[in-house]
C-alpha cells in the first residue's frame, strides 16, 4: 500500500463509481424508514465557493448517517435558476440569459460532484426549464380559480432610465444601481397572493415546529406583527382656506379659528367629502400624548388635497422618491406637508391636532394614517422635532407624574400612565383595555387584531422568470390561460439592447386571442416573483409526474422534509412563502402536510477578508450636470485572487499599489472575497476540504477560512490512510477492552452529534479515538477499532473511507455498509474512581471495582502512602464512605 493517500485518484474513481451504482438514487417504494434531507438550492451564478460546500457537507453528512441506520433517504439537487442576474450577463455580455444559466448550472454541478455529496442527481431540477416552471404556471391557476390570486395597483420602486422595477436593495441613496437615475414611486398594476388569508397560521404553526430555531421562529412572527389594539377614527374640522406648505408649523397660513363649533371638511372640487380620517394603534394606552396626524402621499385626504394646492401636489411628488418600505422609511430624513386640517381628539373634542402628509406613512401598511406620539415613538420624535410639535410624556418609568418631556430619545419601555387624565396610575395594559372599552361603548373604535404581513406581491416586470398565465381581453378581461395549453414558453429571440422587459415589445409573443371570447388580446408580460420557484420545489423533489406538478399520494410519502439546511438570511421570505404555499395547497385539496419543513437548521457563513482600493465613479449619463454630480470615488472590491501580501502590507497583483484590508464578512460575489474550492480541491483532495468546514466552529456560527486549517485536515486524511496501513501489521493476539470499550462510546457519542448536527463535536471524538488507535498495541480489538473507525468517519471523508475498505478486502461499498452496533455492556464502566478526601479537601484517588465494600474501601484509603503521612499516625475522628464515589476522613 502507498505510504501517501492520492486523493484525485480515489475521488474520481469512487465517485464514478457512485454515479454508476446511482447509489444515492432515492426509492419511492422501499418499505425502509423514510428520511428527507435538503439544503436550500443554489442559484447557478457561475461558480461554487466555500459558503456552498459547508451548507452542502452537513446536509451530505447526515443523509450518509441516515442511510447507514438503515434508512431511505431523499437528498436531491436542483437549481434556483431565474432571476435579475441572468438579465444582468445578458445586458453586459450580450449573452441569453438562458445560455448563461444552463453554462453555469453545468460548471456548478461538476464542482459539486468533485465534492463527492451524496446526491440523487436522477431528481435534478431547474426552475428556469419549462418542464419545472410550467407546472408552477399550472398551480398558479388553482390558486386563481381558488381566489387566493388577485391583481391591483401597488406603490412601487421605478426606474424611469432602465424601465423597470427594482427590489428595495437595488435602491442605493434614492438612486437606481445599475442607472443612477432618481427612482420614483410609481403605482402599477400587480399580481398577489393572498398571504394575509392564512396570517393566523402562520403565526399560530410557529409554536408546533419543535425543531426550528427560536430565532427564526421570532423572526417569522414578528415579520408577520400579529397585533391587538385599537382601530377607530378621528373626525376632521378644518380652518379656511386649505392651505399649507413644507415644513409649516400646525396653524400655518390657518385664517379661521379652530374649535368645536368649526365646520367640517369642506368637499373638494372633485366632489368627495372626506370627514373623518381612520387610524389603527397597538397603543391606544398613550394618546394622551398626541401631537399630530400623519397620512400617507397616496392617501385619499392627500391626494383631495393636492387637487386644488399645487404645494401639496409638488410635496406628494417628493415623496414618490423615498423608499417603498418600513425599513427604509425609519433611516430616511422625516418630511411633512401641513394640509391645514384638524382631528378632533376623540377622548377630548377641545383638543385638535394638525393634519400632515408625511413621507414616512405608507398607505401599504395598516390604514395609510397615523397619529404620533412623539415621547414614546423615535420616529414620531424625530418628525415633532423637526416642526416643533409638542412632546408630552405619558409614560412614566416610576409611580411618580413624569416631568416635561426632554431630549432626542423616546421612551419606548414599560412603565406607568401619567398626564393621561382618567388612565393615570395605571399599567399600560389596564390603559389599553380601558381606552378600547370606552371606544367601544362610545362608538368611535374598536379593538381589533391586525397584522404587519401585507399580500405577497408576485408581479416582475422582467423577461427572466415564470410567465404568469393570464391574458388580458379588452371585453372580458383578466382570462385564465386554459391548462392545455401550459407551459407558456419565454420567446428565445429577446433582445436586451434597449432598457425594460423585452416581453412588452416582443413583436409576436403577447399577442393571442382571448380564450374566451376569441378577441385579439394579450399575454401578462410580467413574470413571478422567484420566490415563488422556491416555495414548492420541495414538492416537486418528492414526486416527479410528467402530466401534473406532483402526486399527492407520492410527495406525501417523503413530506415534510426532515431537516432543511440554509442560511438565516433566508429565515423570514423564503421560510414564511414556502409555508404560505404548502398550506395554500392544502386549502385547495391537493395535500394534506401544512408545514413543509419539520427540522430547519440555519449554519453560519464561511467568512473571509475584503479588499478594495478607490476608483472614481461613472457617470450616470453624458451630460454634464450628471458628470459632475457623479464625480465621487467609491469602492473597488478585490478578490483573494488580485492581491499579494508581502512585509504585512496587502497590494495590488504585480504592483506596488497597496490595497485596503476591510472587515472579515461572509463570502459574496460582491464583496470578491469568495473562495473557490475547485483549486483547493485540486490540491487536497475533496475530503480535506469537507474536512475543514466540519471541524473548525460549530456549524451555527460563521467559519473564517484559513490556509492552515485546510492544511490541518489534509494531514488527518493521510493520518487515516496511515493508520489503514499501519493496520496489516497488527495481527497479534490479546485483547485491549478499553480500546474496545472506547469505539462503542464513540459511536453512540458521533451518532448523537450528528443527530444533532454538532458536526464539530463528532470530529473532536473522531481525532480522539484516531490517536487511542494510534496508541494502541497490536491486538484484534486494535483491528476492529480501525473498522469501526472508518465506518464512523465515512460520512464525512467518505472517498478514503471507501478506499480505505476496499483495500483491508471488505465487501461492497462503505457508502451501502450499516452503523456500528453498540454493545450496551460496553457503555458500561466495570471501575470506577475514588476520590479520597482529608477534612474535605482530595488528597488521593483510588481505583476499585465498581460496588467494592465499604470496608475495603475505607482499608484501601486509609492505608494509601499519601494518607498515612498526612495523619501522622494519628487515628481518624470519623472516616466516611460514599460507594464508588468518595471516601472522606475527618482528621
Amino acid at each position: 500500500m502507498a505510504s501517501r493517500f492520492n486523493a484525485l485518484k480515489a475521488d474520481a474513481a469512487w465517485q464514478k463509481v457512485w454515479d454508476e451504482r446511482k447509489t444515492f438514487a432515492a426509492d419511492d417504494l422501499s418499505t425502509k424508514p423514510r428520511s428527507y434531507v435538503l439544503e436550500m438550492f443554489p442559484y447557478p451564478s457561475g461558480r461554487i465557493h466555500m459558503g456552498h460546500v459547508r451548507n452542502y457537507t452537513m446536509g451530505d453528512v447526515l443523509a450518509r448517517f441516515r442511510r447507514m441506520k438503515g434508512m431511505e433517504v431523499l437528498h436531491p439537487m436542483g437549481w434556483d435558476a431565474f432571476g435579475m442576474p441572468a438579465e444582468n450577463a445578458a445586458m453586459e455580455k450580450g449573452v441569453h440569459p438562458g445560455t448563461w444559466t444552463r453554462a453555469n448550472i453545468a460548471t456548478m454541478k461538476a464542482q459539486l460532484k468533485r465534492l463527492g455529496f451524496a446526491l440523487d442527481w436522477t431528481r435534478e431540477l431547474a426552475t428556469c426549464e419549462p418542464e419545472y416552471y410550467g407546472h408552477e404556471q399550472a398551480l398558479f391557476l388553482d390558486l386563481f380559480a381558488a381566489g387566493l390570486v388577485y391583481r391591483k395597483e401597488s406603490a412601487v420602486n421605478w426606474d424611469p432610465v432602465d424601465m423597470t422595477v427594482l427590489a428595495n436593495e437595488q435602491v442605493i441613496d434614492g438612486r437606481g444601481w445599475r442607472s443612477g437615475a432618481l427612482v420614483e414611486r410609481r403605482k402599477l398594476s400587480q399580481w398577489f397572493l393572498k398571504i394575509t388569508d392564512f396570517a393566523d397560521e402562520l403565526v399560530d404553526g410557529l409554536g408546533a415546529l419543535e425543531h426550528w430555531p427560536d430565532k427564526v421562529k421570532l423572526m417569522q412572527e414578528n415579520w408577520i406583527g400579529r397585533s391587538q389594539g385599537l382601530q377607530f377614527k378621528f373626525q376632521l374640522t378644518a380652518p379656511f382656506p386649505l392651505a399649507g406648505g413644507v415644513g409649516g408649523g400646525p396653524d400655518a397660513n390657518a385664517t379661521a379659528a379652530i374649535g368645536d363649533a368649526s365646520p367640517p371638511l369642506t368637499p373638494p372640487a372633485s366632489g368627495r367629502g372626506i370627514e373623518s380620517v381612520e387610524v389603527f394603534t397597538t397603543r391606544p394606552d398613550t394618546m394622551f400624548g398626541s401631537s399630530f396626524v400623519a397620512v400617507a402621499a397616496d392617501h385619499p385626504i392627500a391626494r383631495a388635497i393636492a387637487e386644488t394646492n399645487p404645494d401639496a401636489a409638488a410635496f406628494i411628488e417628493l415623496c414618490k422618491r423615498g423608499g417603498t418600505t418600513a425599513a427604509e422609511l425609519d433611516t430616511q430624513e422625516k418630511l411633512g406637508f401641513d394640509t391645514g386640517l384638524r382631528a378632533v381628539h376623540p377622548l377630548d373634542k377641545s383638543w385638535h391636532l394638525p393634519v400632515y402628509i408625511a413621507n414616512f406613512v405608507l398607505m401599504e401598511y395598516g390604514t395609510g394614517a397615523v397619529f404620533g406620539v412623539p415621547a414614546h415613538d423615535q420616529r414620531d420624535l424625530d418628525f415633532a422635532r423637526k416642526y416643533d410639535l409638542p412632546v408630552k410624556r405619558v409614560v412614566s418609568e416610576g409611580d411618580d407624574e413624569a416631568p416635561v418631556f426632554v431630549g432626542d430619545t423616546a421612551w419606548t419601555g414599560a412603565g406607568t400612565i401619567v398626564n393621561s387624565h382618567f388612565l393615570d396610575g395605571m399599567d399600560i395594559e389596564d390603559a389599553k383595555r380601558v381606552v378600547i372599552e370606552r371606544a367601544e361603548g362610545e362608538g368611535w373604535g374598536k379593538g381589533t387584531t391586525v397584522f404587519r404581513l401585507r399580500d405577497w406581491g408576485v408581479s416582475r416586470q422582467r423577461y427572466w422568470g415564470t410567465p404568469i398565465p393570464i391574458i388580458h381581453c379588452d371585453a372580458c378581461g383578466a382570462v385564465p390561460v386554459p391548462k392545455d395549453q401550459l407551459p407558456i414558453v419565454l420567446p428565445e429571440d429577446v433582445s436586451f439592447d434597449i432598457p425594460g422587459n423585452p416581453l412588452d415589445r416582443h413583436p409576436t409573443w403577447k399577442h393571442v386571442p382571448c380564450p374566451s371570447c376569441g378577441a385579439n388580446a394579450r399575454r401578462e408580460t410580467d413574470t413571478l416573483d422567484t420566490f415563488v420557484d422556491s416555495s414548492w420545489y420541495f414538492i416537486r423533489f418528492a414526486s416527479q409526474p410528467d402530466a401534473k406538478p406532483f402526486d399527492r399520494t407520492g410527495a406525501e410519502k417523503w413530506l415534510p422534509v426532515n431537516q432543511y439546511i440554509g442560511g438565516v438570511e433566508h429565515a423570514i421570505l423564503h421560510l414564511l412563502y414556502a409555508r404560505f404555499w404548502t398550506r395554500a395547497l392544502k386549502h385547495i385539496g391537493m395535500l394534506d402536510i401544512a408545514e413543509p419543513f419539520a427540522g430547519l437548521f440555519t449554519q453560519g457563513m464561511v467568512t473571509h477578508e475584503t479588499y478594495w482600493t478607490m476608483e472614481q465613479s461613472k457617470p450616470a449619463s453624458e451630460s454634464l450636470d450628471d458628470f459632475l454630480e457623479a464625480q465621487v470615488h467609491t469602492r473597488r472590491w478585490l478578490s483573494p485572487d488580485d492581491i499579494d501580501k508581502r512585509d504585512g502590507k496587502v497590494f495590488l497583483r504585480g504592483t506596488t499599489d497597496e490595497v485596503t484590508v476591510g472587515r472579515v464578512e461572509k463570502m459574496s460575489k460582491s464583496k470578491k472575497n469568495t473562495v473557490d474550492p475547485e483549486p483547493i480541491v485540486d490540491q487536497y483532495g475533496a475530503d480535506a476540504v469537507r474536512w475543514f468546514v466540519l471541524s473548525d466552529s460549530p456549524p451555527e456560527r460563521d467559519l473564517p477560512w484559513s490556509e492552515s486549517g485546510i492544511e490541518g485536515a489534509w494531514r488527518f486524511v493521510q493520518r487515516l490512510w496511515r493508520l489503514i496501513e499501519s493496520d496489516d501489521a497488527a495481527k497479534a493476539q490479546g485483547d485491549d477492552i478499553g480500546l474496545r470499550k472506547l469505539c462503542h462510546r464513540t459511536t453512540v457519542g458521533i451518532e448523537n452529534d450528528i443527530n444533532a448536527l454538532q458536526f464539530n463535536k463528532a470530529v473532536a471524538r473522531l481525532y480522539s479515538l484516531c490517536s487511542a488507535i494510534e496508541k494502541a498495541a497490536p491486538s484484534a480489538d486494535r483491528e476492529q477499532a480501525v473498522r469501526t473507525l472508518l465506518l464512523l468517519v465515512s460520512p464525512m471523508v467518505p472517498h478514503v473511507a471507501e478506499e480505505a475498505w476496499a483495500t483491508a478486502g471488505n465487501d461492497g461499498l462503505i457508502a451501502d455498509a450499516a452503523w456500528p452496533i453498540v454493545d450496551p455492556a460496553m457503555l458500561v464502566d466495570d471501575e470506577v474512581t475514588i476520590a479520597v478526601q482529608v477534612n474535605g479537601k482530595l488528597r488521593d484517588t483510588l481505583v476499585f471495582p465498581k460496588g467494592a465494600p465499604k470496608d475495603e474501601v475505607e482499608a484501601a484509603a486509609l492505608a494509601s502512602e499519601k494518607i498515612v503521612r498526612l495523619l501522622e499516625g494519628k487515628p481518624p475522628r470519623k472516616v466516611i464512605v460514599v460507594p464508588d464515589r468518595l471516601v472522606n476522613i475527618v482528621a
